[in-house]
């Protein structure tokens, strides 16, 4: 399935999504390198890694070479200066190629604008920093001695998904299904997104598959208790420009 868009118009500009996809679109063309190899050090100098995120330690030579984590390295750490936790949140807006990149910022424009509109501007960021740490977190539990980088911000994305189908489960989303465009239910495109993640269990597919579970279910978690308060929120922005015109 391939969302075109949804049928939720907001009545304010999704300044805080539009920003989050600039920074990822410029960081992966001006910031990480293109060629190959040198995007594959970059990786290693500046994504989150499970191993290092565990020992709190950078990967040393031995662990990169043999893709081995040591509870107590005994080389020289390749990047000595990376602080392993800042690159939790670095992680986020790095993506290994175009169609990751292009791909998880289409997810984001389509949900990303009613859940700023709902959570206003810094709940927005918080949520989105948030559920993305969490979904790191999420994957760090179950591959702790993983040393490939992780990067994407689909995890944080995820936790954008996870809260607007809280929110907005009966609004239809345009999708391309079977090269058929059908309108389907947010409960229902969500919910399936979310269970077809539990496919790749056990697959060398490349996809985290855990950072997308947990990103989701802490995006559920948060919006659930304030659903009310949220909705309320988003119908009083909604009707501001009717009640400025009388």
């Amino acid at each position: 399935m391939i969302p075109l868009r949804d049928i939720n118009p907001t009545a304010t500009s999704p300044v805080v999504t539009l920003g989050l996809i600039a920074a990822s679109v410029v960081v992966f063309f001006f910031v990480q390198p293109q060629a190959e190899a040198e995007s594959e050090t970059f990786a290693y100098e500046n994504a989150a890694i499970a191993c290092e995120v565990v020992t709190g330690d950078p990967l040393d030579s031995f662990e990169v070479e043999q893709e081995v984590c040591e509870d107590q390295p005994t080389g020289s750490a390749v990047f000595p200066d990376k602080n392993v936790y800042a690159a939790v949140l670095y992680s986020m807006f790095l993506h290994g190629s175009i169609a990751h990149l292009l791909g998880n910022m289409w997810f984001l424009w389509i949900f990303g604008n009613n859940i700023e509109e709902a959570f206003g501007r810094v709940g927005y960021v918080l949520l989105y920093l948030g559920t993305g740490l969490i979904a790191t977190l999420g994957f760090v539990l179950n591959n702790q001695d993983s040393t490939v980088p992780l990067v994407g911000a689909s995890g944080a994305i995820a936790g954008v998904m996870g809260a607007y189908l809280v929110l907005f489960p009966v609004h239809k989303v345009m999708t391309i299904v079977f090269f058929v465009v059908t309108a389907i239910p947010a409960v229902a495109f969500l919910g399936l997104w979310f269970f077809t993640q539990f496919a790749l269990v056990g697959q060398e597919s490349g996809i985290a598959w855990e950072a997308h579970v947990f990103g989701f279910i802490a995006g559920v978690v948060v919006a659930l208790p304030l659903r009310v308060l949220l909705l309320r929120r988003t119908a009083s922005v909604r009707l501001r420009p009717f009640k400025d015109a009388r």
